[in-house]
C-alpha cells in the first residue's frame, strides 16, 4: 500500500488530502481509483489508512477510515553527523541511514574532508538529501521523515554536543586497541537506566576518508564524546555509519531478545 507524508494541515478529523507531486505519483503513476486506500504520515508518527473520495488535478482528497500511532521509529533518537564524503555517498548514507532508523542527519566539515565545499551549491543539494531522506522513509514505513540539516563547521558540531544524552565519535585507532562500540553502549544503558521512559538522544559522529586528526578526537573527547571502534577492520565512510546503526539497533532492543 502506497505511503506518503503529508504536512499536519493535510489532515482533518475526518479526511486527509495529497497534493503537487505526491497526488500526481498516486493518481497517474499508481493509477488509483476513488474507492482504493493509501497511507498518509503527518512526519510526527501519527499516520492514517484513507480511502481516496475524489481524484482532481493536482490534489486527491480522501475519508480516514483509521487513525494510528506508527511502531516503526527507534527507542533511541540517533543523529549521524557524517563528515562531508567525496561524490554522492552522503546519498547513501542518508538513504540506507534513514532505513535502519535515523532521526536526523548532520554533515560536516573536518580537517580531513576530501570534498571540496562549495556553498553555493549547497541549497539544491539540501534539497536533493532531504528528498532521499523523504522516499527512504516512505519505502521503509518510517513515521517520521529524518531531518538533514545544512552543512556546518566541526566547531560548531562539537559545541552541539551538550544537546546529547551520548555522543559517540568513530575512531579506528580504538577499534585496533578494541575499544568497541558495544562497551560503550552498555555502560550508557547502566546509566541511563536510572532516567527510565525517556528516549536517549544519541550523536553518532563519522569521519572523512583520510579519517580524523587526532587533535580533532581530543576536541570532542574534551567535549564529552566517547571515541569507539567499529571492529578491527577499516571501514569506508558511507559504511561505518551504518554498521554502527545496527549495532545500536540491535544494543537498545530494537531486534528483540
Amino acid at each position: 500500500m502506497q505511503r506518503y507524508f503529508v504536512s499536519p494541515e493535510q489532515v482533518g478529523s475526518d479526511s486527509v488530502y495529497l497534493e503537487g507531486e505526491d497526488a500526481r505519483h498516486l493518481a497517474a503513476v499508481m493509477r488509483a481509483r476513488p474507492g482504493e486506500e493509501f497511507i498518509a504520515c503527518d512526519g510526527s508518527g501519527t499516520e492514517v489508512l484513507a480511502k481516496i473520495e475524489t481524484i482532481e488535478q493536482g490534489r486527491i482528497s480522501a475519508a480516514i477510515v483509521e487513525r494510528r500511532t506508527s511502531l516503526a521509529e527507534m527507542s533511541w533518537r540517533v543523529t549521524v553527523a557524517q563528515s562531508l564524503p567525496k561524490g554522492d555517498k552522503l546519498e547513501t548514507v542518508i538513504q540506507k541511514g534513514t532505513e535502519a532508523g535515523a532521526a536526523s542527519f548532520q554533515p560536516f566539515l573536518s580537517q580531513r574532508t576530501v570534498v571540496q565545499y562549495d556553498e553555493r551549491k549547497e541549497a539544491k543539494r539540501l534539497e536533493r538529501w532531504r528528498k532521499i531522506a523523504k522516499e527512504a522513509a516512505e519505502q521503509a514505513h518510517r513515521g517520521i521523515v529524518p531531518e538533514v540539516a545544512a552543512v556546518c563547521s566541526w566547531k560548531s558540531l562539537v559545541a552541539g554536543m551538550a544537546r546529547f544524552d551520548l555522543t559517540l565519535i568513530c575512531y579506528e585507532e580504538e577499534g585496533r586497541r578494541g575499544t568497541g562500540l558495544r562497551t560503550a553502549l552498555a555502560s550508557f544503558q547502566e546509566r541511563f537506566a536510572k532516567d527510565s521512559g525517556k528516549a536517549p538522544s544519541v550523536l553518532l559522529i563519522v569521519g572523512p576518508e583520510g579519517g580524523f586528526d587526532p587533535r580533532e578526537v581530543e576536541q570532542a573527547a574534551e567535549a564529552g564524546a566517547v571515541a569507539v571502534g567499529l571492529g578491527r577492520r577499516i571501514l569506508r565512510t558511507e559504511t561505518a555509519a551504518l554498521v554502527a546503526l545496527a549495532c545500536i539497533a540491535y544494543e537498545s532492543g530494537e531486534l528483540g531478545g
